[in-house]
């Protein structure tokens, strides 16, 4: 019995060091293992540190020239996401500005907006909106929303006034319940806090997927995938192949994913509030199943280096939203929910992001968690039939 331990020991260790070898020795794999996972997390960092856009400016076409619509100005250029840069006469005036990109919103209050206050009539104020970028429309749809509740609740304590109810009284009869707004894990409403971490994990995802699929296809294009298995593996101890190849790959891309996902935040001060514990071990089985459904898909379909790493270049981004933090998964079709289960960084992002930025604990992700180890077993399974199928349709 110890001797057999020890045979399929040393052969685990005899691919581990072999696939070792594979990897320092093609350079392609050591720019998208070490230099991609080091410069993308610090790149998108510095491009969205700033977390949130302020006084961003707007133009105000007033028509209505009354105290109500020059009150409302005021209120709009106090608000910390907008400053009213430009006053203008008329629409075609605002247009130019905005078509000029000095300005990223224009808001109009109409003749009778002080009219239509003073008679206890619905005003309405329009707001333009440059959308090029999804922050211009949201800071303008914050300040304006501000202004609104802030000049409905003045126009209800007036109300309130003119039929002899003051102080106190008013504040209770126009506001009974009191209310502040609090955003949870994310107080700034920053756009790094949200995505970053989401991002960060699946550039461990991608990097790890195309590095073994370069493999791979390295191996099928040159006609050496068969003799990559040793020989005395070939018969029935394949999983002892995929899992010295995995051990490989976990040794390498554990450290890597560390250091993306536990340093790198910290060193940026984003969100950080899962424990070390916690997060090494929904790592583990994250690595293990992304590195098992790599080797799947390089050994069936990867047939050049650079084919698989051409394609999923494209997927990268489906997978972000595939994961639902960019549209939430209970309204996603059935179909698209069913399919984004396939790919390990749906469960390993819904997890990692409670963990991390919500200070979740292991239990409240063991649905992931747990995703994620089926996957990992699933995929080794079909990891081991792929190098059966090398074995039979490749051998020489």
């Amino acid at each position: 019995m110890l001797k057999r331990v020890t045979v399929i020991l040393r052969d685990i260790w005899d691919v581990l060091a072999a696939e070792v070898r594979r990897v320092f020795s093609d350079k392609t794999t050591i720019v998208i293992f070490f230099l991609a996972t080091v410069v993308y997390p610090p790149l998108y960092y510095y491009i969205y540190h700033l977390e949130a856009l302020h006084e961003m400016p707007v133009a105000v076409v007033d028509l209505s020239h009354s105290d109500a619509s020059k009150r409302f100005v005021h209120k709009l250029d106090a608000t910390p996401e907008l400053t009213v840069a430009y006053r203008c006469a008329s629409m075609a005036e605002a247009g130019r500005l905005l078509s000029d990109h000095n300005v990223k919103a224009v808001f109009l209050l109409p003749r009778d907006y002080g009219a239509c206050l003073a008679q206890d009539k619905t005003a309405h104020v329009t707001c333009f909106c440059d959308i090029s970028s999804f922050i211009y429309y949201k800071n303008a749809l914050m300040g304006g929303s501000d202004v609104m509740l802030d000049e409905m609740h003045c126009i209800e304590l007036q109300h309130q006034s003119t039929e002899g109810v003051t102080g106190e009284q008013a504040e209770v009869q126009v506001q009974p319940i009191a209310y502040d707004d609090v955003k949870l894990f994310n107080p700034t409403g920053g756009y790094a806090s949200y995505f970053i971490p989401a991002l960060l994990l699946l550039v461990v995802h991608q990097t790890l997927f195309f590095g073994i699929c370069v493999l791979c296809g390295d191996a099928n294009e040159n006609r050496r995938a068969l003799r990559l298995i040793p020989p005395h593996l070939r018969r029935r101890s394949i999983h002892r192949v995929t899992l010295g190849r995995l051990l490989c790959f976990l040794l390498i891309y554990f450290p890597i994913a560390l250091f993306d996902l536990w340093i790198m935040p910290r060193l940026f001060g984003l969100p950080q509030l899962g424990s070390i514990a916690d997060i090494l071990l929904f790592l583990l089985p994250f690595i293990v199943a992304t590195a098992c459904f790599a080797m799947t898909f390089g050994n069936l379909f990867s047939r050049q280096r650079m084919s698989t790493l051409l394609c999923g270049l494209f997927f990268s981004v489906i997978l972000f939203f595939l994961s639902g933090l960019v549209w939430p998964q209970s309204n996603m079709p059935r179909f698209w929910l069913a399919l984004s289960y396939l790919f390990p960084s749906t469960p390993g992002i819904q997890g990692f992001v409670r963990i991390s930025s919500m200070g979740a604990t292991l239990a409240e992700v063991r649905g992931e968690y747990l995703a994620l180890w089926i996957q990992a077993a699933a995929y080794f399974a079909t990891a081991c039939l792929s190098l059966r199928m090398i074995k039979l349709f490749k051998r020489k």
